[in-house]
């Protein structure tokens, strides 16, 4: 049997930033069912972030791997006027637009270079309580392998239910799904990097430019609508946004492959009812997932990421009041969240009496 002090299962950002801070004080197995990072969704990274990755040692290496600052936000939300905010304005300098898999690569290789064992790919098949720890269960390679560790970190991401049995608690606040392309642009393009939302009567769209002459081009509706039939093939998602008057002055400069079938995710908002138990602790958006329109995902791991860390290093100390404290945390950003999310959808007043619109904001009668 593996000893452990720490298993955090799931290696994306938030996992890994909890393995990077824990690995020189604790022994650290950091597992993860896919081999490596891959594309995927989710590359804003808000400007705050950069307090963050200094306190953790990675601001040069972030620097040093390429992505790609955003000077500018523009939107078209609650009018066809298009509004914007300047990175000037902010104290924090600007956000990024990541190559989401360099990032990722980037946490896990950091996390093993300061003492974390990696397992990757590798699959939980069972866990249980095993006196005053765990007995974790992994496939690996066509075998299993048992671990006995102290404490247990879900990082798995907001559909986990690895400690469900344990009083992980879901709930879903919505039906909210993401479906996205990344094109590429055509040699010569012009502009800054900049991120573009609008709102549609049934859903909302966003895009922006990433490293490596790459943009995303992602919409979000709620799953159980018809708007979310746009979602099938890359054809129907292109032929979708060729409806609006105004999205394609944004995509003039990028090819998209219609016959490439586009990613979908779950995208709605979640919270365990307790991020914390006995022996355990969630981090990310296994937590407390939040609306992309946020753009607080990515901050929201590294910064739960960084707080799981010092609350399982104390609870291991023996202080009764580590996983209370970083409880207690977790729901004030939640609380603050909400309203937020609550104000910006708010602003959207045009089309009341569409299903997406009406799920979200409180109209008069």
């Amino acid at each position: 049997m593996l000893p452990a002090d720490v298993v955090i299962v799931g290696a994306g950002p938030a996992g890994a930033t909890a393995a990077l801070n824990l690995a020189p004080f604790r022994r650290v197995l950091l597992v993860d069912r896919r081999p490596e990072p891959t594309d995927r969704i989710g590359e804003s990274l808000a400007p705050a972030a950069r307090r963050l990755l200094s306190d953790m040692g990675l601001w040069t290496d972030f620097l040093a791997d390429g992505h790609s600052p955003c000077h500018v936000s523009r939107s078209r939300w609650g009018t066809q006027t298009p509004s914007e905010q300047d990175a000037l304005a902010n104290l924090d300098g600007p956000g990024w637009h990541l190559d989401r898999r360099r990032f990722e690569e980037r946490l896990r290789r950091t996390a093993v270079a300061r003492g974390a064992a990696l397992l990757a790919p590798a699959s939980p098949v069972g866990l249980e309580r095993a006196g005053d720890g765990w007995c974790l269960r992994l496939e690996h390679g066509g075998r299993v392998l048992d671990v006995a560790t102290r404490w247990i970190i879900d990082a798995g991401g907001r559909t986990s239910g690895l400690l469900k049995p344990f009083g992980a608690d879901r709930r879903a606040r919505d039906r909210l799904i993401c479906g996205w392309l990344h094109g590429a642009r055509t040699e010569g393009s012009t502009g800054g990097a900049m991120t573009y939302t609008e709102s549609a009567p049934d859903g909302w769209w966003y895009t922006a430019r990433l490293p490596g002459g790459r943009r995303v081009l992602a919409w979000h509706t709620d799953a159980d609508l018809p708007a979310a039939e746009a979602l099938r093939t890359a054809s129907a998602l292109l032929g979708h946004a060729a409806r609006s008057p105004t999205l394609g002055e944004q995509l003039a400069d990028t090819r998209f492959d219609a016959t490439v079938a586009p990613g979908v995710i779950t995208a709605h908002g979640s919270v365990l009812a307790s991020p914390v138990g006995e022996g355990w602790l969630a981090v990310g958006d296994a937590a407390l997932s939040f609306d992309p329109l946020s753009s607080q995902g990515l901050f929201n791991a590294l910064f739960t990421g960084l707080a799981a860390a010092e609350a399982t290093d104390r609870a291991l100390c023996g202080d009764p009041t580590a996983t209370r404290d970083y409880a207690g945390t977790l729901a004030n950003i939640d609380s603050a969240y909400r309203r937020n999310l609550a104000a910006w959808y708010a602003l959207e007043r045009r089309w009341p009496e569409q299903e997406f619109w009406r799920r979200r904001v409180p109209h008069e009668p």
